[in-house]
């Protein structure tokens, strides 16, 4: 029989990633990856409970990077090389997209973030084909970030900020390591943890905004080739510098929360004496 104080394992780490890790993200695409040790570093959003920080590893690295960069680049170089002919374009971005997954099939890799790249060009590709208007490859991921830009925004003003969330998902004590669920909010009783955490999240609020309020005015002009340029200049780059000002601005959240652990479970701690 077990013993009362036996948990069921946490989840396996790959497990983990292919479900939670991608869902913010650049796109927070994800975001924007369960529980890591501190010094592993991390993917996405969950980069934003390690002690050290990589830029690349919190992108998914430079297959990541290509992964998301390439079906936008390809459309916009294609659609100017052959004298602004949209079906060679849409051709290039959904290849791209689709043979990043197979890579990855082939592979036996991950699939999810690939995957989801894969529908949000699909959704683009579709959209521009029907209209004929190539800016309309780019009006799927102005909705998506409209969408991110209320919805985190609406975590800061109802008091549950986005990375307090995040912080709470992938915590020590938190439902990915075993914990019960409600360890996910256990931080909203600490008001120095819920100023952090909101602080954390305006990063991602002002990132959401910030690509609204350049990119709008170029797909209402149908300016396809700055409209792409700011698109992947706004992309994984901005969000790599977002992660890295979130994951600053959480570390006082960091060693507030291990410090009181220490004094809450002081025999944990390793003797001075022999």
């Amino acid at each position: 029989m077990s013993t009362p104080d036996e948990r069921p394992p946490a989840a396996p780490l790959d497990k983990v990633d292919d479900t939670v890790g991608g869902a913010v993200d650049g796109k927070v695409d994800g975001v924007v990856d369960g529980v890591v040790p501190p010094e592993e570093g991390g993917r996405g959003m969950r980069a934003l409970t390690s002690d050290t920080f990589s830029a690349m590893d919190a992108i998914g690295g430079a297959r990541g990077v290509v992964e998301s960069v390439a079906p936008g680049l390809l459309f916009v170089v294609v659609y100017l090389a052959t004298g602004q002919q949209l079906r060679p374009a849409l051709i290039a971005a959904a290849g791209a997209a689709l043979l990043a997954v197979v890579v990855r099939l082939v592979q036996r890799t991950p699939v999810t973030q690939a995957l989801s790249g894969v529908i949000g060009v699909g959704i683009g590709v579709v959209w521009a084909w029907r209209t004929g208007d190539a800016s309309d490859y780019f009006a799927y991921g102005l909705w998506v970030n409209a969408a991110y830009l209320v919805g985190t925004l609406a975590t800061v003003l109802v008091g549950w900020p986005l990375v307090g969330l995040v912080m709470g998902l992938f915590a020590a004590d938190g439902p990915l390591s075993g914990g019960p669920w409600r360890n996910v909010v256990a931080w909203r009783e600490d008001r120095e943890l819920r100023r952090i955490y909101t602080l954390a999240t305006l990063p991602w609020v002002a990132m959401f905004a910030l690509r609204l309020v350049v990119q709008v005015p170029l797909y209402l002009n149908d300016d396809v080739a700055w409209l792409g340029t700011a698109k992947l200049a706004m992309g994984v780059p901005l969000t790599a510098l977002v992660l890295w000002i979130s994951w600053v601005l959480v570390r006082p959240a960091q060693q507030l929360v291990r410090a009181r652990a220490a004094q809450e479970h002081p025999e944990q701690e390793p003797s001075s004496h022999p």
